[in-house]
């Protein structure tokens, strides 16, 4: 596996190192050692999937309170999203920063998304899914979110937004 720190400080794109042969590639998608090499949370204690039937769908932006916040680790295994990770670690030299990276069946990248940090993403094709490996449990009572067109983010999706929930438009303004 490749680790590409982002311009966010413990945000990774990690890449995969395939080894081909005439029956196809093999390679390494996760490594507890290799993460712990760069720094990063390797426990997971939960993987979820997440399926999108539209072009467009945004889910987004996301974030669990501590004690429980969560590392991730995203992989987009069909189809292709716009990825957004926010740095909210208040101590944090880009705090309030964002870095967008394309997920896709096709370059087979994932990113690490740190605790502390929001999340979200945009479906770029129909028919796209998702797959996470979190570090803490889904807790209802600690899940926080803000905006998706929050303005103390600006961030830019590129497509028109198609599907949304009524959660992730009610989300409140980070400030």
């Amino acid at each position: 596996m490749k680790f590409t720190e982002t311009p966010l400080r413990g945000a990774f794109v990690i890449d995969l190192e395939p080894h081909q042969d005439e029956r196809g590639f093999f390679a390494r998608s996760f490594c507890a050692a290799e993460f712990a090499k760069h720094g990063l949370d390797a426990r997971v204690v939960q993987c979820n999937v997440s399926s999108n039937a539209k072009a467009g769908t945004l889910r987004g932006m996301h974030f669990q309170q501590p004690p429980v916040s969560e590392a991730k680790l995203v992989r987009c295994v069909r189809g292709a999203i716009h990825d957004v990770v926010v740095d909210l670690r208040p101590q944090s030299a880009t705090y309030r920063q964002h870095f967008a990276v394309e997920l896709s069946s096709e370059n087979r990248s994932a990113i690490f998304v740190p605790e502390q940090f929001g999340h979200g993403f945009q479906t770029l094709t129909d028919q796209t899914e998702v797959e996470y490996q979190m570090s803490e449990f889904h807790t209802p009572g600690a899940a926080g979110g803000f905006c998706y067109d929050d303005p103390a983010f600006a961030i830019h999706w590129p497509l028109p937004i198609s599907v949304i929930s009524s959660k992730d438009l009610a989300w409140p303004p980070f400030s």
